[in-house]
């Protein structure tokens, strides 16, 4: 029997971000917008905060954006979850990320 598997942005994106914070220097994610912000005041904080999902054409692009400890080397800690993100949604989902960019958005003591 042959069908179809959709996997939606929500799901992607919480694979994403579970997957950010497992990587060392990570100290968590920021808010990507206004929305995530006002939901993190009001106590509602979820696994795919920041991390919001684009689509070029077929092709799925993620943005991360997450807070690293101080006193890692910012390129190391970027470099490694491009890497771990890129290969978790591969053999997860079977999905692979035409560009997964990382945006430093804080440093704070771990």
């Amino acid at each position: 029997m042959t069908g179809t598997i959709n996997i939606t942005e929500a799901a992607l994106a919480s694979l994403i971000g579970l997957t950010a914070h497992e990587v060392p220097g990570v100290v968590g994610m920021a808010p990507a917008n206004l929305k995530e912000g006002l939901s993190r005041v009001l106590g509602r904080a979820n696994a795919r905060e920041g991390v919001v999902i684009g689509r070029e054409g077929p092709d799925h692009l993620a943005d991360l954006y997450v807070v690293v400890a101080y006193g890692v080397s910012i390129p190391t800690v970027a470099r490694n979850i491009v890497e771990r993100v890129e290969h978790i949604v591969r053999t997860q989902a079977g999905i692979t990320l035409k560009a997964t960019r990382v945006h430093a958005v804080g440093v704070q003591r771990a």
